[in-house]
């Protein structure tokens, strides 16, 4: 069996050492008696994020409430070498938030102030700590919206959008937060302030914008964010198809795009996760289906009547076997809460679930679910699959009990087994949830030495003394030696 290697061995981390009363004592001079948390009953609900296979009791956390605080916070820990996490909502799925066990958590959730909405420019500039829809809901009164839209958007934030580059339904046409983003203002693991990007469209120099976003914490903190926003569309129109076969659907998705039509959004569910959501919010999905695909267009009101049109005839012609649309906009969004609200139905079927984040190119999303299906019986879970197909984002929904000795192990290994068979066909480890600690053992796989050689200097670029959440997204060359004897043994 491969094994996970424990986060904190070895192979991951160096000793760190400082005096523990000198740190409380500088971080109670720079915030309030409630900004820093110390007693278990305190700390513990941050011991994980939405991944809680992994936990790891905080030795501190911290509750800045404004950008200096954050700044000053900073500079302590790298004058005294103290590890740092930063940490949004925790909504995030990959262990990317999980605390450094001789660190300081270091929470924005307090940062939460909408600083300015250009309806002229078309721009919103926002604190870390504010939720990825409240973005939408306070630009909506100029007819301007945020485009990203992460199924947890009602409670995840911008800040951690920003660290695992976050998608959503609608991404297929808009893109992911990289597309979305013109400026950022960011602490360095030094506690200097500094400024990526612009309110240009363009920056001259190296493209530091798209590479601070998706790097999970590890580079800087993220202060502040200036997001592009977008005319709310004159209207949308949603088709509900329903497949006796998760093949065929997966056929349909390619077929839509090859006719030319860039869906707003384009996502699947099998028979499993249909059920479950169905249940739960009473959708209308059809439950006898073995797979559906929502098809959502918006656009002119004559664009999206002949793309409707041409979507429906792609549909039928890939052998759907019933092909609906949302009747009015309440239809809509009950077509769009039973998939976003897929995670927590699904959840409600097992004591435990691990959901897993892979992307590969449309065209093989058939062979790769053939594949998810037979490996699953291999181990004996149970898969619900969940997708952003129109971009290949997978998320497959691994069923376990924790209780029962060695089930989250086996669990892992098959996670790991799906992450390495989109590899395989070309794809990638992630797509929106991260490496974290969840998926940095598939890195070794996903890249070559040489390749993890120039993430690690980037990552050296930034934060020389490795202090920014340490232990996560990038392995070292002794981990990689040790999971790939241990891959090919099990190869």
């Amino acid at each position: 069996m491969i094994q996970v290697l424990p986060l904190n061995s070895a192979t991951e981390e160096k000793n760190i050492s400082f005096s523990l009363g000198e740190l409380v004592a500088g971080l109670r001079e720079l915030l309030p008696d409630d900004g820093v948390l110390l007693e278990e009953e305190d700390t513990r609900p941050y011991e994980c994020d939405g991944l809680s296979a992994y936990r790891q009791l905080p030795m501190i956390v911290v509750l800045p409430s404004t950008v200096e605080q954050v700044q000053e916070v900073m500079q302590l820990c790298h004058k005294l070498g103290v590890p740092v996490v930063a940490r949004g909502s925790g909504t995030g799925l990959s262990g990317g938030a999980l605390p450094h066990p001789q660190g300081v958590v270091l929470s924005l959730a307090k940062l939460k102030n909408i600083l300015e909405i250009d309806p002229a420019a078309r721009t919103a500039r926002v604190e870390p700590g504010v939720r990825n829809l409240a973005v939408s809901e306070a630009a909506a009164q100029y007819g301007l919206y945020y485009a990203p839209d992460p199924s947890s958007q009602i409670a995840c934030t911008i800040g951690g959008n920003i660290a695992e580059n976050s998608g959503g339904v609608h991404c297929l046409k808009y893109g992911l937060t990289v597309h979305n983003v013109l400026k950022l203002k960011v602490i360095t693991q030094q506690g200097d302030m500094i400024t990526i990007g612009s309110d240009a469209l363009y920056s001259p120099g190296y493209d530091l914008l798209a590479l601070m976003i998706g790097s999970e914490g590890m580079l800087g903190v993220v202060v502040e964010v200036t997001v592009n926003l977008l005319p709310i569309p004159e209207t949308t129109g949603v088709l509900l198809a329903a497949f006796d076969d998760v093949e065929k659907a997966g056929i349909a998705v390619g077929e839509i795009i090859a006719a030319g039509i860039i869906p707003a959004g384009l996502e699947m569910m099998d028979g499993f996760a249909i059920q479950a959501a169905e249940e739960f919010v009473q959708a209308g999905y059809p439950i006898d289906a073995a797979a559906i695909l929502l098809c959502e267009v918006d656009g002119t009101r004559q664009e999206v009547e002949e793309q409707i049109r041409l979507v429906r005839e792609e549909l039928l012609a890939c052998g759907a076997t019933e092909v609906r649309q949302a009747e009015d906009e309440l239809q809509r969004q009950l077509f769009w809460k039973g998939r976003k609200s897929a995670f927590p139905a699904v959840g409600r079927l097992s004591p435990d679930y691990y959901c897993m984040d892979g992307t590969i190119p449309r065209h093989r999303l058939p062979e790769v679910l053939k594949g998810i299906a037979e490996m699953a019986d291999e181990y004996g879970l149970r898969v619900a699959n969940v997708f952003h197909a129109g971009d290949g984002n997978m998320h497959p929904l691994i069923l376990y009990d924790a209780n029962k000795p060695g089930e989250l192990e086996k669990t892992e290994e098959l996670g790991g087994r799906i992450l390495e068979l989109c590899v395989e066909v070309g794809g990638t480890i992630t797509g929106e949830h991260g490496v974290g600690i969840e998926k940095i053992n598939q890195m070794c796989v996903q890249f070559s030495p040489a390749e993890l050689a120039q993430f690690r200097a980037v990552k050296a670029a930034f934060d020389p003394d490795g202090l920014l959440n340490p232990g996560k997204g990038v392995p070292t060359p002794r981990r990689c030696s040790e999971y790939r004897t241990l891959h090919k043994g099990h190869d």
